[in-house]
């Protein structure tokens, strides 16, 4: 992981190359106050202020970068430039970076863990007038770069029990904060549908409900659940090869309510924090679970298994069932747990859902303000019959094969019972190809978002 911290300095008036932003609409004005010799480099580079286009011109010992950038700029819009530039000191011409800092510093983001030669270190440095949010934009860039790194280990190395040791570290570094792990016996007596999705691969990789608690008891309590399915071969109803292949990314929801998690900690937000992530592995084997089965849950409530494929859902249930049981005043949850999201909402936008239009209405506005968007797709109640079960109180698969992201969330809201705001997001946590400072793989998809959300309904001081 980088070193964030370095990468954004308040600026005091150090020496620094100069980073001039050019909107296209400004290229003119600035093209005819400018001198002859810039006319030309800039023409002979074909600059024309597009966003993302970048432009050097030498002067004197060093240079002077032209940064092509929309009028209105968000989180990601510098970082083309900081992927272009030398290692070095910069400063941006005639405005403050404001939000453009996260991409600046993920940018410079690499997870080079398998490399045997990684890519020599090259940092550039920017410098910001807003001192006071420095701390800001690098406890956010540490987190995304969390997201991405757990979403990018192979599975091989990221079982249950890795996680268990991810979520031990965060809590290390905050003081008050406690971590239980329920696994074996205590595990199949108390949250059966864990259990039984874990199951198959339990000799290798037993399977867990992960909690974490901080804060102060006599703060409101939130309850952030993340999926950390670790590997989804898709159980009996096993998917094809290709469909396996990104499937390490499974456990993307764990890793956004993980790094949430540690931004509330870090910032000590005045809650009492529950994190809770079933962690186990969707494997094959002559204990596996099976299409058919009717599993009791926590909850009481009766689950035929319609689709083993459909496995998300039920460690979710169960952990929910635990949050709701400490009666939480937010309930949030994260899963990569649909690919019809996926096809109704492409990589991009997260599928949002909500039983409360105000929590809605909270996390949409904070996507725009972050520009990590949110699209909400309905709690459509006439499709909870396409989960209705001839022998149990619910089937885990929705009949007919339409609206699997909304009935997923349908199954959800079966168990969030009582009145206590709730919402779900169905987030890819990938990039399925390279865009500036965001590279091909793992990424964090409401993970912004959510935490502006916080921030505003929970505010320090």
């Amino acid at each position: 992981m980088s070193d964030f911290a370095s990468l954004l300095q308040p600026d005091r008036g150090q020496p620094a190359q100069v980073i001039v932003p050019v909107s296209a609409a400004g290229l003119d004005a600035l093209l005819a106050g400018a001198g002859e010799a810039v006319r030309q480099s800039l023409a002979a580079q074909r600059f024309a202020a597009r966003p993302g286009q970048v432009a050097t011109v030498a002067e004197g010992a060093g240079f002077r970068t032209f940064a092509g950038l929309p009028e209105a700029r968000g989180p990601w819009d510098l970082a083309a430039t900081a992927e272009a530039l030398p290692a070095g000191t910069y400063r941006l011409e005639g405005s403050d970076v404001g939000p453009m800092a996260l991409g600046w510093l993920l940018a410079q983001h690499r997870f080079d863990r398998y490399r045997r030669e990684p890519e020599p270190a090259r940092p550039r440095i920017l410098l910001t007038t807003e001192a006071a949010s420095i701390d800001g934009h690098v406890r956010l860039a540490a987190a995304i770069a969390l997201v991405r790194d757990l979403v990018d280990t192979p599975a091989g190395d990221l079982g249950p029990a890795e996680l268990a040791e991810a979520v031990e570290a965060i809590a290390r570094r905050h003081a008050g904060a406690t971590v239980a792990v329920t696994r074996g016996e205590a595990l199949a007596a108390g949250y059966p549908m864990i259990a039984a999705v874990g199951r198959a691969a339990s000799r290798a990789r037993q399977p867990l409900l992960i909690e974490l608690e901080w804060g102060d008891p006599a703060h409101p309590r939130i309850a952030i659940v993340g999926k950390g399915v670790c590997f989804d071969s898709g159980g009996l109803d096993i998917k094809p090869s290709a469909g396996m292949l990104l499937m390490k990314k499974d456990m993307g929801g764990a890793a956004h309510a993980l790094a949430l998690a540690g931004l509330v900690m870090d910032a000590a937000l005045p809650v009492r924090l529950h994190l809770l992530i079933p962690a186990v592995e969707n494997a094959i084997g002559g204990d596996a679970f099976r299409p058919g089965d009717i599993l009791r849950s926590r909850a009481g409530r009766s689950v035929e298994i319609g689709n083993t494929d459909a496995e998300g859902r039920l460690v979710l249930a169960d952990a929910i069932t635990r949050a709701l049981e400490e009666a939480p005043a937010l309930l949030l949850d994260f899963a990569t747990l649909t690919g019809a999201a996926r096809v109704a909402l492409g990589p991009d936008l997260p599928a949002l859902f909500a039983g409360d239009d105000t929590l809605a209405a909270d996390l949409l506005a904070a996507g725009e303000a972050t520009g990590d968007p949110l699209w909400r797709l309905p709690l459509w109640a006439p499709y909870r019959d396409m989960l209705k079960s001839d022998l149990a109180d619910i089937n885990n698969a929705g009949q007919g094969g339409f609206a699997g992201a909304i009935t997923a969330a349908l199954f959800l809201k079966e168990f969030v019972t009582g009145n206590v705001p709730w919402a779900h997001v169905d987030t890819f946590a990938w990039m399925p190809g390279a865009k500036p400072g965001r590279p091909k793989g793992g990424a964090a998809l409401g993970l912004a978002a959510a935490w502006h959300m916080l921030q505003s309904r929970f505010p320090r001081g």
